[in-house]
């Protein structure tokens, strides 16, 4: 499979996973959340590549250098995503964690030399118009729990863009590890246990912000593991793969297309259908896409 299948495959699975997250998020708060979805994904990544024998492709330095990507683009970087998506629901935390796109596409041409020209480029171009346009000018805030906006406006746009940031600079840490064929499991374990141990010393330490706004339950935590198991379990992985085979700011800019995937399941869950300029939005998401994958043909 093609790395830019990989990237929208994971994007569709971020898209279901970020409707999932809404209810453990605000009961648990970003942090909590984060924790126990981290331990979920690290068991089930752990037992994965134990089974396979994936963590004999790691030499410590990859090692090393994985780790840092998962304390960057998943320590600070989900952490703030989930942060933002308490305050501003997940169609704006998506908008505004859709800038990882724009990160990797620049640190991607400057770090590695990556250039876009052709139909690649065109299709770039109207990939980011479409998922701006779907998120910035859908439907005006409504009633629904999911549009509703909490605290200040600043610190909620400041915590998207960060994990947009830190999203971006994890995938770029991670792109060179992967592109000498290491195990993309054992990888996605090992940025996993790196950043849950980071939120274990975290929790030890009894800083406030870490304390979980409210006790986990069975039901919850049931959620939480199919979160994980959707976003991290599968669509990390499939990023790590696709990292693999392609250049850093094509696949961030074709996973960046979770917002306009997530506009029909909003429809689907809110029961509110999203407005004309949305679909207009994802008709030319799907044509940027069309130009994008046309340039590998």
């Amino acid at each position: 499979m093609h790395f830019e299948w990989l990237a929208l495959a994971a994007a569709l699975l971020w898209a279901l996973a970020s409707l999932l997250s809404v209810k453990p998020a605000r009961h648990l708060g970003a942090f909590a959340f984060s924790r126990w979805r981290m331990a979920c994904v690290t068991l089930m990544l752990g037992s994965a590549s134990l089974y396979t024998g994936g963590f004999a492709t790691l030499s410590w330095p990859q090692i090393a250098q994985v780790g840092l990507s998962g304390l960057i683009g998943i320590f600070i970087g989900d952490t703030a995503l989930y942060a933002s998506l308490n305050r501003l629901g997940p169609r704006r935390a998506g908008l505004l964690f859709a800038s990882h796109a724009l990160f990797s596409a620049l640190l991607g041409a400057w770090l590695f030399a990556e250039v876009l020209s052709g139909p690649r480029l065109w299709g770039a171009a109207l990939v980011l118009a479409g998922v701006v346009i779907a998120i910035g000018y859908a439907r005006r805030p409504g009633t629904h729990i999911l549009e509703q906006v909490s605290g200040p406006l600043w610190l909620a746009v400041g915590l998207g863009l960060l994990a947009g940031l830190c999203q971006s600079v994890g995938t770029l840490l991670a792109k060179p590890v992967m592109s000498q064929g290491v195990d993309p499991v054992a990888a996605s374990c090992v940025r996993m246990a790196c950043a849950l141990t980071a939120h274990l010393v975290l929790r030890w330490s009894q800083a406030p912000v870490a304390r979980p706004l409210n006790p986990i339950t069975w039901p919850i935590l049931g959620i939480v593991a199919s979160n994980g198991f959707l976003a991290m379990t599968l669509g990390m992985t499939l990023i790590l793969m696709a990292l693999s085979r392609g250049e850093v700011g094509m696949v961030a800019i074709l996973s960046s297309t979770t917002p306009v995937m997530l506009l029909p399941l909003l429809w689907l869950y809110t029961r509110q259908r999203p407005a004309l300029s949305a679909w207009c939005a994802a008709a030319l998401v799907v044509a940027g896409t069309a130009l994008v994958l046309s340039g590998k043909l």
